[in-house]
């Protein structure tokens, strides 16, 4: 599904930034914009910044559920400083708080959090509903091989040895 992102600037609260860029909102089914102005406050601005795909991953679905079950479910669009003409890129719009950790962990991107439409949030939990699958939990059990027997020979096979490889090694005579 097209998720039109809304990137809001304000006007910076220090003299080193001149501006802060914040995303405030997505637009389910929107059309391609690049930076295009929505709505102008005085020295705020909000614009269309970028229309990216949401995409939805069967083996995600436990990450959708774990958003899906928050106070108040959320996009998660992920940016970082462009290198050409406009203020952001737009990286990637998820619904995975997973993923967005995942980002948020590097350090080098902007990861913000939006409040999913409730259009949204039924599609997201349709998809949900029809793809998941609970893992079962196998509790993982312990070797039965015994330890304390004692193992003559231990190592590799093609390499010939006098004695057990785990031995000291044996000193040796020096001459003066």
């Amino acid at each position: 599904m097209p998720l039109g992102i809304v990137i809001r600037r304000e006007p910076g609260v220090t003299r080193w930034a001149k501006h802060v860029w914040k995303a405030t909102d997505v637009l389910p089914g929107a059309s391609n914009a690049n930076w295009k102005e929505l709505r102008r406050d005085g020295e705020t601005v909000e614009f269309h910044a970028a229309t990216l795909p949401l995409e939805l991953f069967r083996t995600d679905t436990e990450a959708y559920l774990h958003g899906l079950s928050a106070k108040v479910p959320a996009i998660y669009v992920v940016m970082r400083q462009s290198e050409d003409d406009t203020p952001l890129d737009v990286v990637l719009a998820t619904a995975s708080p997973y993923e967005a950790q995942d980002y948020a962990d590097t350090g080098e991107e902007l990861v913000e959090k939006i409040p999913m439409p409730e259009g949204l949030v039924a599609w997201i939990r349709d998809y949900v509903e029809m793809h998941h699958e609970d893992e079962v939990f196998v509790k993982r059990r312990r070797d039965k091989a015994r330890v304390d027997r004692k193992e003559d020979g231990i190592g590799d096979a093609r390499i010939r040895q006098t004695s057990d490889v785990y031995r000291a090694p044996a000193k040796k005579e020096t001459i003066h």
